[in-house]
């Protein structure tokens, strides 16, 4: 139950944000590890010596990453009419084809960071597990060996933050396909109502709108995957950063240590594994702390956002919150299933922005449903 305290953070914001790139640089706590081969600091010299029974430090598994492969099924050619219409249609069709030849282009990238992100993380694990081997059984502080390797894992870590990084720009890139994909779908719909069409204009705009509709969704489920690699890829790092500082006390000392105190803390919190996205969320009765509504376009909510949940961590560090996509049930079957296609895209691109501001993904479950009170596509973020 939300505190009388806390129900006064409520904040309403009145926003539309279309499909565009985004910026998912990450706002971890900055933890390269400290070169082992350094002088110890006076407060690591001051601390306590760890158990001689502590557990090999592990290393926290790669998350799985996503095995979809994203390839347009193409345009279907047409003859021109010679009508006004007819040749929208032939403008529609070419812009069409520069747009799947973008998302074959985007399927490629991905694939190929897919790759390097598996190679630099199973090398990474392997320099590790020798690290790890090697304190186990004892060795020298500052064993020059033990150094080179920590050396080797933390380019390892850079190179895939690297890769991180690049999959959030393709991120972006392709949010600006998906804001050509709705223009494309928006322009065929108008394209019916104009004047002096023939059946056959008519005909060929039916096939353009389906292959339009088609390649929207295929886009929606590139950068679904895409956000979603991104943002457990990015927890994965930032943890290893981490047990990367341990690590280097460790050589340092030519003692082993267990994980991260601040891994372990995050794990016993519940912040690990007690929350599914998708799960479903029952809001009956609960007020929330946080109303996007997305009923125009470019108004910013990130601030608003931002100190409604910084207030609460100030009061509640172990907050986890429910962070649910809502659209309006009127205008039929057909407008509810596209108002909740947009409103999922919407929570999307809100837990990027909690998760920018360094929220840690495992402490926010994501859920939809339809409101009949709802008037636009909204989020809503509730304390649990």
């Amino acid at each position: 139950m939300v505190s009388i305290g806390l129900r006064t953070l409520l904040v309403s914001a009145v926003i539309a944000l279309p499909a565009c790139s985004f910026s998912e640089d990450s706002l971890w706590p900055s933890l390269t590890g400290e070169d082992p081969a350094g002088a110890p600091a006076t407060t690591e010299q001051a601390a306590a010596q760890p158990a001689p029974a502590a557990a090999p430090q592990q290393t926290t598994a790669q998350p799985e990453l996503g095995n979809g492969n994203f390839q347009p099924t193409g345009v279907t050619s047409g003859q021109p009419t010679g009508t006004f219409v007819g040749k929208k249609v032939v403008e529609l069709r070419q812009e069409l084809q520069r747009l799947q030849a973008q998302i074959s282009q985007h399927n490629g990238q991905l694939q190929k960071l897919r790759g390097g992100l598996v190679a630099n993380s199973q090398r990474f694990h392997g320099t590790i597990a020798a690290v790890n081997a090697r304190l186990q059984v004892g060795t020298t502080p500052g064993n020059p060996i033990l150094v080179q390797q920590f050396r080797s894992a933390q380019a390892d870590l850079d190179r895939l933050s690297q890769d991180v990084a690049s999959m959030n720009g393709l991120a972006g890139n392709i949010g600006n396909s998906s804001t050509m994909s709705s223009f494309l779908s928006e322009s065929a719909r108008a394209a019916f109502s104009v004047s002096g069409a023939i059946d056959e204009d008519h005909r060929q705009l039916a096939i353009l709108e389906d292959e339009v509709n088609r390649t929207d969704v295929l886009i929606d489920r590139l950068l679904k995957e895409v956000s979603n690699d991104v943002r457990r890829q990015t927890n994965y790092v930032a943890t290893e950063r981490a047990n990367l500082n341990l690590l280097s006390t460790g050589i340092k000392s030519g003692e082993i240590y267990g994980g991260s105190l601040m891994n372990i803390a995050m794990a016993n919190s519940g912040g690990g594994t007690g929350i599914a996205a998708g799960a479903p969320v029952n809001t009956s009765g609960r007020r929330p702390l946080v109303v996007i509504r997305f009923d125009r376009n470019d108004v910013p909510y990130q601030q608003a956002l931002y100190n409604a949940v910084s207030r609460v961590l100030e009061k509640r560090p172990d907050a986890i919150f429910d962070l649910v996509a809502v659209a309006p049930t009127s205008g039929g079957q057909a407008r509810v299933a596209l108002n909740s296609n947009k409103a999922r895209r919407h929570s999307e691109n809100v837990l990027r922005s909690l998760i920018e501001m360094g929220m840690p993904p495992a402490r926010i479950a994501v859920s939809a449903k339809t409101s009949a009170q709802a008037r636009d596509n909204e989020v809503h973020l509730y304390l649990r």
